[in-house]
């Protein structure tokens, strides 16, 4: 049986991926991975706007892994229209790419999982097997938290070098042209960047389960017997 101090910290370890698990399935259903701003450049420019003018052509945009929305502004007042990205739009995005954002994500679904067994094992009893130890739940720990970061990264090659955003506001655009003005990283985006700091927490847990301390001896008082007390 492992003791105390290691069954706590497996049992924090395994709470961790599962709360990881918990975000990745929540960030990936909801439409708040990018916002931003939306300029109508063929509104604009037909009534040569200035700057104070242009208030009336800037929309908002914002969307996920699978759907979003926007507010289109053309001058006329703001429109406001939702979009999946599957099956149509995905045609008009960098289909790989994105389809391997979502890959990424789903297999690091399946680490947490793996990763939360392997530590409650850990937790209830010493595995005979190395592989099913503390070895075992670092290597889970670091694919999952490794493949949150490839989805991550993917998603921010997406954004900047594929530009995402403008491909999405232009998306059946026949007569406006949209241009982006400012994007940001919303709430979904980042509980994945979180998600990889917890698997990283883990690892470090797992590594301070490994550290043996050096046990604290208590010094035991010699009795000493005179021959005063062998005669009673």
């Amino acid at each position: 049986m492992p003791g105390c101090f290691k069954k706590t910290l497996f049992a924090l370890a395994s709470l961790i991926s599962f709360v990881s698990f918990i975000l990745i399935v929540v960030a990936m259903g909801t439409p708040k991975w990018m916002t931003g701003k939306i300029l109508c450049k063929t509104g604009a420019d037909l009534v040569n706007a200035t700057d104070p003018e242009l208030v009336k052509f800037i929309g908002e945009i914002y969307y996920g892994l699978f759907r979003g929305g926007k507010i289109r502004q053309c001058g006329l007042g703001g429109r406001r229209s939702k979009f999946t990205i599957f099956p149509h739009m995905v045609k008009k995005l960098n289909t790989g790419l994105h389809v391997m954002i979502i890959m990424f994500l789903c297999v690091a679904i399946f680490f947490c999982l793996v990763s939360f067994g392997f530590c409650i094992l850990n937790a209830i009893k010493v595995p005979y097997r190395a592989i099913n130890g503390p070895a075992g739940a670092c290597l889970w720990n670091f694919l999952a938290g490794g493949f949150v970061v490839l989805a991550v990264t993917s998603f921010m090659a997406a954004v900047k070098l594929h530009h995402l955003t403008e491909r999405i506001a232009n998306f059946r655009e026949n007569v406006f042209r949209f241009v982006i003005l400012e994007e940001r990283f919303e709430d979904c985006f980042w509980i994945c960047v979180a998600s990889a700091t917890a698997h990283a927490v883990n690892l470090l847990l797992i590594a301070i389960s490994g550290i043996h301390f050096p046990k604290i001896k208590t010094k035991t008082e010699e009795v000493n017997v005179t021959a005063e007390d062998i005669m009673y």
